[in-house]
């Protein structure tokens, strides 16, 4: 979200001291403080409410004076969607039962700090409290959440279990989207970011919200369809800067820097990705790398590790790989879309320059292999999408699906065979964006 965030002043409400809050959430960062949901209509705990990540990756609901809840797990999935649920029912004679919080359909019981004992009976919270400004994702208009949110949904004045706003798939047994819950909303009850990127209430209230600062982009990305990112977990060394939901990478350091993605390739199928080059004055390099291969490499750059452990498209326009660099196609510079295909039904893969594809290639040519600049992928390897640059603050923005380069919308989507992500150019036949969709196609 970088800077992003919403407000909204609550009016009347229907009960100060019963809500449900049900959204889905995905982090883009670690170790920070992230709050996504915020509210503070003066300094004591029945006036304040916020809700997010602790520093220490720890989920945490707190008051102004008091921590209630802090989780003893941490949450460091940065490819996840987590549906959290927090049901507030301080009326309630138990304690344990005046809050309670559920992550992905199971009730948390395990926490490091639980203050529910310090909740009075009745007593009122801060967040729906009237005239008080409300916020999504930020606290305040500051510490801004970054991170995505889906299918945010309020109830006001009644309690709800997950069970309402999700359910357990019967085949797989995860935890899945109800995209259409049914529940009372009450007066400032509303339901956001539904099936894209409106604020507008697509309840049957009209509490609207108000985008306060940022870029609010929508995101082909959600709970039901995860598509690949690039990889934070991996360490990278200093001066690097990852953003857009972890799809831009901006190389600082002086030395080369390598980032791969998240998602692997199975040994089977057929992927495709865009890359764009913002800024590019020393040396951009694009390709794949085996994800074995790239713990302790990411100060190397690509096509340097054998054993079919990395391929490269340069930008002088030469191929590497096993530390061998030969003429290909041709040199680009910024800006410019470079496009990835992996076919790993034949061993194959190609890449294409704004839409034309190198060296007179064929990705839909199967076994041939036409064009294709690298024959020779091997099924053991852990593949993953994979750039690196080097100096002079190269800038590149991956589409892996979403249709966006960093905020910025694909200008004339192209075909996609599979039906899966949006491009800026067509997508060869039988080629698919790289998602959790992508790999049960």
């Amino acid at each position: 979200m970088a800077s992003t965030h919403l407000t909204r002043t609550s009016g009347t409400s229907t009960n100060t001291d019963i809500f449900t809050i049900s959204t889905w959430v995905k982090r883009n960062e670690l170790d920070d403080n992230d709050f996504f949901v915020y509210a503070t209509g003066g300094n004591s705990d029945d006036n304040w409410f916020q809700v997010g990540f602790a520093n220490d990756n720890k989920f945490i609901i707190s008051a102004y004076n008091t921590v209630w809840l802090k989780t003893n797990r941490v949450f460091r999935d940065v490819n996840a969607w987590y549906h959290i649920v927090i049901k507030a029912d301080s009326p309630q004679g138990t304690a344990s039962n005046r809050l309670k919080l559920y992550v992905n359909g199971v009730e948390e019981t395990s926490f490091t700090t639980d203050n529910r004992s310090s909740i009075s009976q009745s007593q009122t919270w801060g967040w729906n409290k009237n005239s008080i400004v409300h916020y999504i994702g930020s606290k305040a208009g500051s510490n801004y959440f970054d991170g995505c949110l889906s299918h945010f949904h309020f109830s006001d004045g009644y309690a709800y279990d997950a069970s309402t706003f999700g359910s357990t798939d019967s085949t797989t047994g995860e935890w899945k989207i109800n995209t259409s819950p049914s529940f009372t909303l009450g007066t400032n009850g509303f339901t956001i970011l539904k099936d894209g990127n409106t604020i507008t209430d697509q309840s049957t209230n009209s509490n609207n919200w108000t985008l306060a600062g940022g870029t609010l982009t929508k995101t082909e990305d959600c709970p039901s369809n995860v598509f690949a990112t690039l990889n934070v977990l991996e360490r990278l060394g200093s001066n690097i800067t990852i953003s857009n939901g972890n799809t831009q990478f901006f190389n600082q350091a002086s030395d080369w820097r390598t980032i791969i993605s998240n998602l692997a390739f199975p040994n089977t199928g057929k992927f495709y990705a865009e890359m764009q080059v913002n800024e590019v004055s020393s040396a951009v390099q694009v390709g794949i790398m085996a994800q074995s291969s790239f713990v302790g490499h990411y100060q190397a750059d690509l096509g340097t590790q054998g054993a079919y452990n990395s391929y490269a498209y340069m930008n002088t326009g030469q191929k590497r790989t096993n530390n061998s660099a030969s003429s290909y196609g041709n040199s680009f510079g910024n800006p410019v879309i470079i496009g990835i295909a992996v076919d790993m039904d034949n061993k194959n893969m190609y890449f294409s320059k704004d839409g034309v594809w190198q060296n007179s290639g064929n990705p839909e040519s199967g076994s041939t292999g036409t064009g294709a600049p690298f024959t020779d992928l091997q099924i053991d390897k852990d593949y993953c999408f994979a750039v690196a640059s080097q100096g002079s603050n190269p800038k590149v923005s991956w589409n892996f699906g979403n249709g966006y380069f960093g905020t910025t919308a694909v200008s004339s989507a192209g075909t996609n065979a599979s039906g899966n992500g949006i491009f800026e150019y067509d997508v060869p036949t039988g080629y698919t964006a790289l998602s959790t969709k992508g790999l049960n196609l």
